[in-house]
């Protein structure tokens, strides 16, 4: 609801006059708390729910944590906005016995909680000494979970998104933020997506001015970086992007569940009009125009065919009003690039193993939802001259 009422607010910024309506919702991914989000096997955990009321024009927009949207969306649906991006890090939220501490100093066989199995597999590379335990539940139960005990375990330690932790208002519950070094963060992690019909001109107008241009450069090259590798919340992927001096630069990772291996790369490249790129920070990769298609990727004229249902382009389900093409295209094209590399680089088998042990519930786990989909979220309405608009947010880490 938080991130819901921002959307509002800034959209009445935008236009006073508009009448806007929240309509809260909930999804099964919000409901289902006993089973580990790697074991539901759902692609749209956290969306479904929201897009059924978006398609039925009972509400306008959507409002999700970008990281909850797949980057295949339902037919003539678009993300109309990416709003300017949080702290995408994670944190450290401790017991308050170690308040103050950070990973490497509890002691050797302490449990932390992480509902990620991207941050598990990271952090058991990094911390061996540690436990790693699943814990879920919203942001509340999980730190209910962490101070009074009676969860999936006597945990020590928890990590959670700094985005989330920091909309909830407790900052000063943080011990410590993780660097990219010890964990990469999710894709499209610490954003806002404002998701609307595809054919709504007059939404999509008035939600893009919420968009912030580096922030969507970014999410869009870290969307078509896990769209590449078929990735999703049963695989360990991480990704982080930067631009800097006009190069938008892209690290992409992927490990086993077990944290053992390891594939990682960095490219950068320049944006349009910008010369000089950094090239691949690995000594190695080729960021010109072809080389995805030389690798595999879909051929640039076929991505150029991606279009919303009123012919607009759109980037791994991004719209973008025209003069943002050029841009939007070099950071998709990154994203695919990196993901070429990984999986030449030996990525594949670690992934198709990560999905092959998350097909069957574990021996204590309940059976799964025959159609486990859905998104956590509030429909936010717009009135007066333009249509009802409408928004949702997904539950957030």
């Amino acid at each position: 609801m938080i991130q819901t009422n921002w959307v509002k607010d800034e959209l009445k910024k935008i236009n006073p006059e508009l009448d806007i309506e929240i309509v809260p919702m909930s999804t099964k991914g919000d409901k289902i708390l006993d089973v580990a989000l790697s074991k539901i096997g759902e692609k749209s955990l956290f969306t479904k729910e929201l897009e059924l009321a978006l398609e039925a024009r009972k509400v306008d927009v959507v409002v999700h944590s970008l990281k909850d949207l797949p980057t295949v969306l339902p037919d003539g649906m678009v993300i109309g906005a990416i709003c300017e991006r949080e702290d995408p890090s994670d944190a450290v939220v401790m017991k308050e016995e170690h308040r103050g501490k950070i990973l490497h100093c509890l002691p050797a066989g302490s449990i932390v909680g992480t509902s990620s199995l991207r941050r598990t597999a990271q952090l058991q590379r990094r911390y061996p000494q540690l436990q790693f335990r699943s814990v879920r539940g919203n942001l509340n139960t999980r730190l209910r979970k962490l101070d009074q005990g009676g969860g999936e375990a006597d945990f020590a330690a928890i990590v959670l998104a700094v985005a989330g932790v920091t909309r909830m208002g407790w900052a000063d519950r943080i011990s410590a933020i993780l660097p990219p070094e010890d964990c990469m963060h999710a894709v499209g992690q610490g954003a806002l997506a404002v998701e609307c019909r595809a054919d709504d001109m007059p939404i999509l107008r008035l939600v893009s001015a919420l968009s912030h241009r580096e922030t969507k450069l970014g999410c869009v090259a870290e969307r078509a970086f896990l769209r590449q590798l078929e990735g999703g919340c049963s695989v360990p992927v991480a990704a982080r992007t930067r631009l800097h001096r006009h190069v938008l630069h892209l690290t992409g990772g992927v490990w086993s569940l077990d944290g053992t291996q390891e594939v990682r790369r960095t490219l950068a490249v320049p944006l349009p009009g910008h010369g000089g790129g950094d090239g691949d920070s690995n000594g190695a990769g080729d960021t010109k125009n072809g080389a995805a298609e030389k690798n595999g990727a879909e051929p640039a004229a076929k991505r150029r065919r991606t279009m919303s249902a009123g012919g607009e382009r759109h980037f791994v389900g991004v719209w973008a009003p025209h003069e943002e093409h050029e841009e939007l295209e070099v950071a998709e094209k990154l994203g695919i690039d990196v993901a070429l590399m990984l999986l030449g680089m030996g990525a594949k088998p670690i992934l198709d193993a990560a999905k092959a042990a998350n097909t069957a519930p574990a021996p204590n786990d309940p059976p799964r939802p025959a159609n486990a989909e859905g998104a956590g979220a509030c429909p936010v309405a717009a009135g007066g001259a333009i249509p009802t608009a409408a928004a949702a947010v997904g539950a957030t880490e």
